[in-house]
């Protein structure tokens, strides 16, 4: 009995002169999972240092009373598949799993491979124009699980690369006509070699979104040429009413819709492009001005996700930390396997037609129906609370950024940048799906499944959309109590913040959110009907105030080229307060608003105190310099 006394008294003393501390697990990129995960004797694996963690949740070793590092020293960490944090994985308010990065470290978890082997192309390449001769570089496809690594980015040092096309090339043709019926477009006659459009691509510009269409056939006929497309894309391109292809017939406009053709041996024509031919199984590239291929690194991707958090309803994944983590180079394939028809921001129909007689149970006047699909993003969030992402870097990636896709509350971003990604930035909430049509309001019997109070807050997020440019900085769909709050968001080529999502006046999930003190500046590069706050449905208690608004670029291919707005109340918009927006310009639309709308104080009149005030606080200045 003494003895047992003796030993309770000798561990709380222990625990009182020493109080708890988080049990730490290291990894390195030079690491080996036989090691035990210590500073000296780092894993190799992330997905390892989860393994330990979870077992130490399991067991409830009492190392983790105040929780659990997963740390990383510098480097970049290549995965062969998404990390996935599930429910075994939560952390407790008192003890969280933190992901973070040593001190002065910068890990990177990469979704790519490198392409080695470079060597400079001899000989006269057919097909390849007489400019590039002699200046393309060329090596093997990656092989992946056997077969031909499929991709559509590429980046040298870090610089992403130009997939051959006509973009660079000078002012977009425009198409001549459209014919539904028989789906094809008719246009000028391209001044490149056409005689097989092998892996041929049509980008079209329809008033808010890009089609990417995959050519089927090209045919002469004069100065003329037909273009026809590969299905499903083809059926979904002609059938839908909106966005579609712009006719000026009447001549009162800027013309019809503008494209440009990519992905062809026969467009590789400048510095910084490249093209990879599947069927031979060669990649080509023209190296930029003091660019070094037997030196320099080229990353192309083959993940289209790099972190899942899914947890369930029931069992949510929580109080997961990830701290100046860097995730790069994932993939996006949609256009490559089935071609990419935008209803808007990015989201796929599946399927769309005009209705011959007007009307549905929630809006008698509409005219069409969609069906849609979520593009891919590098990182997504579902079923799951408390989780922060801080000091984090989103670059070099393909479509979305960072996705909470539902069932989400009280979560954090705070701190990151997002910076070279072609689809949107950051994305929160539910749109629609291939079951559910996305004109109607979302209002599920289980508040559960809607994403709620989230914090977005003095993030950078720029040179998003460069892919598809109708995507935006941040997109809210159906969610409620979402903060977005001193945010820098720039260089967009559509609108910068957008709120709301159906089209709808019916009450619905959206309501309380609140857009503050954000600087929103240099967007609408390429697109139109832009906002650079946008908002969408009817959304009680929501509030837009102090935002700066700024250097509103007038895009070159929009068909009425004054129709872009700082701050766009689209149709039905209801219920909104908008007070002390900075706007360069008095220049303010909305599209058949709904009622309860509120507008105090906005324009170039605003204090300029709100304008400095606006963008990222003080503390996070850094990240503009980065």
């Amino acid at each position: 009995m003494k003895i047992y006394l003796l030993t309770i008294v000798c561990t709380l003393s222990f625990a009182l002169l020493n109080p708890a501390i988080a049990a730490d697990i290291w990894v390195a990129p030079n690491g080996n999972d036989g090691n035990p995960g210590t500073e000296s004797a780092p894993l190799l694996t992330i997905a390892m240092a989860q393994r330990k963690a979870r077992e130490l949740r399991r067991l409830g070793d009492p190392s983790i009373a105040d929780g659990i590092n997963i740390i990383l020293k510098d480097g970049k960490y290549t995965l062969i598949e998404p990390l996935v944090f599930r429910p075994e994985d939560a952390g407790t308010a008192t003890s969280p799993t933190r992901i973070i990065a040593a001190q002065g470290a910068n890990p990177i978890l990469s979704g790519g491979t490198t392409i080695r082997n470079w060597s400079r192309l001899s000989g006269e390449l057919p097909g390849l124009p007489e400019a590039a001769q002699g200046k393309v570089w060329v090596a093997d496809i990656p092989i992946v699980d056997g077969r031909r690594l499929l991709f559509r980015q590429m980046w040298v040092n870090g610089r992403k690369a130009i997939r051959a096309s006509t973009l660079n090339d000078g002012p977009l043709d425009r198409i001549l006509s459209v014919d539904k019926q028989q789906e094809e477009m008719w246009i000028p006659v391209p001044d490149f070699d056409l005689y097989a459009p092998g892996q041929l691509e049509f980008v079209i510009h329809q008033w808010w979104a890009i089609a990417m269409l995959r050519v089927s056939t090209v045919s002469v006929e004069g100065d003329q040429a037909l273009v026809k497309f590969r299905q499903p894309e083809s059926q979904i391109e002609f059938e839908h009413p909106w966005p579609a292809p712009f006719i000026d017939e009447k001549k009162e406009q800027n013309g019809n819709s503008a494209f440009y053709f990519a992905n062809s041996l026969g467009l590789l024509n400048a510095p910084g492009e490249w093209y990879a031919d599947l069927a031979t199984g060669k990649l080509y590239y023209w190296p930029r001005v003091g660019e070094d291929l037997q030196k320099d690194e080229c990353m192309v991707p083959v993940l289209d996700q790099i972190v899942q958090i899914k947890g369930t309803l029931d069992q949510p994944v929580s109080h997961l930390y990830f701290d100046g983590i860097g995730f790069e180079h994932a993939t996006w394939l949609r256009p490559s396997v089935k071609g990419h028809v935008p209803l808007q921001a990015g989201w796929s129909i599946t399927e769309a037609y005009k209705l011959k007689e007007p009307g549905t149970p929630d809006k008698a006047g509409l005219e069409n129906q969609a069906w849609i699909e979520r593009q891919s993003a590098a990182v997504t969030v579902e079923n799951a609370h408390q989780i922060r992402f801080e000091r984090c870097r989103f670059e070099h990636l393909a479509a979305t950024g960072l996705d909470f896709v539902g069932g989400t509350h009280h979560n954090l971003v705070q701190g990151c940048i997002f910076r070279d990604i072609g689809g949107t930035g950051i994305q929160i909430g539910f749109f629609g799906s291939p079951e559910v049509e996305a004109h109607l309001p979302y209002d599920p019997s289980d508040e559960r499944l809607v994403c709620q109070f989230e914090t977005i807050a003095n993030n950078r997020i720029t040179d998003c959309t460069n892919e598809d440019w109708g995507c935006v900085g941040i997109s809210v769909g159906y969610a409620h109590d979402i903060n977005i709050e001193h945010n820098d968001v720039s260089h967009l080529n559509y609108s910068g913040i957008c709120v709301g999502w159906g089209w709808t006046k019916t009450i619905n999930s959206l309501k309380n959110n609140r857009v503050f003190a954000n600087n929103i500046h240099h967007f609408a590069k390429n697109m139109y009907d832009v906002g650079g706050i946008y908002m969408l449905s009817a959304q009680p208690n929501t509030e837009i105030r102090d935002n700066s608004i700024h250097h509103l670029e007038k895009a070159p291919y929009a068909h009425i080229p004054d129709h872009f707005q700082y701050i766009y109340f689209d149709e039905k918009s209801s219920y909104i307060r908008a007070i002390n927006n900075w706007t360069e310009q008095d220049k303010f639309f909305s599209n058949a608003p709904g009622p309860g709308n509120e507008w105090e104080n906005n324009g170039p009149a605003v204090s300029d105190s709100i304008r400095l005030k606006a963008g990222l606080q003080e503390a996070y200045q850094y990240l503009l310099k980065q």
